[in-house]
């Protein structure tokens, strides 16, 4: 996370239409999504750097890192890929207290598994704590193991799979199938929340080329995984229609984001606001996805629940 110093840039709020959504039962946890008029960030011209924004300049490495990666049958990791340090699950009893694991193999990246840490602690507060760990993070000669022991219809080759990148878990229940069980349906209403979204919905087979699985999870970061939940997209969705619409607006839990897509063959200077915090994360194919939040953010108005 990159953070700068900034003024805010109220000018964003001008011709966007509205569009709200307030979960069910859930005053605190709210979305807006402010949509604005189709546009590729290669078109305009950067506006000249002012005491509101500040220039950044984005290289076409920031194309092949980041937690929004496209990977799957068609984008494989890219090879400029950061491959994450992971930890043993077994060697992190402070996180995963009451939470089983299926063997001393599985890994995940630190920072992630804080983040699943939340979420199930989340969820023990509501009486759902049966989970299971299976799956983490896979080099590739693990993921060349599984799919030589699987075959096509249950693993992906080497380099192909969410699991070589570190940001997907397999998530099971001791008690029964996560289709049914308490902890997959807790998942599938809340992981959003905490910005993981179920990957691979039954829905979406012809879009994401794999077949429905509830155990299978992502993590995205926020805001994406609520604007993703709310408009009921996938990975690939979500990414088209980001570079479709050029920018678009979110406000989740009250903070207010900006979320831009930039092509890096545009090769210009990208206009952000000041004050606030920024990231970047490639979207491995071809563009760059810019969400930026906090005291420059211009923030959005509740319309009221869709």
């Amino acid at each position: 996370m990159k953070k700068l110093l900034f003024a805010a840039a109220i000018a964003l709020m001008l011709g966007y239409g509205w569009n709200a959504l307030k979960p069910a039962g859930s005053d605190e946890n709210k979305i807006v999504v402010v949509e604005g008029e189709s546009a590729r960030w290669e078109e305009p011209e950067p506006e000249p750097e002012s005491a509101e924004t500040a220039m950044l300049d984005i290289g076409p490495d920031e194309a092949h890192q980041g937690d929004l990666l496209l990977v799957n049958s068609r984008h494989p990791v890219p090879k400029g890929a950061k491959l994450p340090d992971v930890v043993n699950l077994f060697e992190r009893p402070d996180l995963m207290e009451g939470i089983g694991v299926l063997d001393n193999s599985v890994e995940l990246p630190p920072d992630l598994l804080r983040k699943l840490a939340a979420m199930i602690d989340e969820a023990r507060a509501d009486g759902v704590d049966q989970f299971l760990i299976t799956s983490g993070y896979r080099d590739e000669e693990k993921q060349a193991e599984l799919y030589e022991k699987m075959g096509a219809d249950y693993a992906n080759p080497p380099g192909y799979s969410e699991h070589n990148l570190g940001l997907s878990l397999d998530v099971g229940s001791s008690l029964g199938l996560m289709k049914d069980a308490p902890e997959g349906k807790w998942l599938e209403q809340n992981a959003w929340k905490h910005g993981f979204v179920l990957r691979y919905p039954e829905d979406k087979t012809e879009i994401t080329g794999v077949k429905h699985e509830p155990w299978h999870f992502r993590y995205v970061g926020l805001p994406h995984s609520a604007i993703m939940q709310k408009r009921g997209m996938v990975l690939e969705e979500y990414l088209d229609y980001l570079k479709e619409q050029g920018r678009i607006q979110a406000e989740v839990n009250g903070t207010a984001y900006t979320v831009s897509y930039y092509s890096v063959k545009a090769r210009k200077p990208f206009s952000i606001p000041i004050e606030g915090s920024y990231e970047l994360s490639g979207d491995n194919m071809g563009g760059v996805i810019v969400t930026t939040w906090g005291a420059g953010s211009p923030g959005a108005k509740e319309a009221g629940p869709s």
